[in-house]
């Protein structure tokens, strides 16, 4: 795991609403990184792939997961996961549907894109924000990616692991 100092996440949520949720409850789980938000699907991949604004990749570090939400404009949340997940550089960085859809199309769409997880937005404010400290705990302390998907995604740090 890289220093906490260094993590990376970047959420792809175009609700202002549920996007200050997030950056509140990471905060207050004491989250000392950086939360990068795009509103679209398309910016999202932009940041990704390191096209123009963001083609420095001292100032555009790869994250260390995506929260990404389905209903997004101009480019939708499935669409996103899919070219993420078909991409060599990318494919190793956890990316977690974070959406209010329980559609079970939905769900299975995301799994067969090879989503690493899906999770439902609760509809009460202390719930959600609850949702995204434990999403935080699992993500970025408990949980492990292999060294090497995590170098081959460009990593900031896949070497320390």
């Amino acid at each position: 795991m890289t220093p906490e100092d260094a993590v990376q996440i970047l959420l792809v949520e175009d609700d202002d609403d549920h996007a200050e949720i997030v950056s509140r409850a990471l905060a207050a789980s004491g989250m000392k990184g950086n939360l990068l938000r795009f509103p679209d699907g398309e910016a999202a991949l932009d940041y990704l792939f390191r096209r123009e604004p963001w083609t420095d990749p001292a100032t555009s570090p790869r994250p260390q997961v995506i929260l990404l939400d389905l209903r997004l404009p101009r480019l939708d949340g499935c669409e996103v996961l899919r070219i993420v997940k078909e991409s060599l550089e990318l494919r190793g960085i956890p990316v977690v549907i974070l959406t209010t859809s329980d559609a079970e199309r939905d769900i299975a769409s995301a799994y067969g894109n090879h989503a690493n997880s899906y999770l439902v937005k609760p509809v009460i404010f202390g719930d959600f924000a609850e949702m995204v400290r434990t999403l935080r705990l699992y993500w970025l302390t408990l949980n492990r990616i292999s060294p090497d998907a995590a170098f081959a995604a460009g990593t900031p740090g896949a070497e320390l692991m």
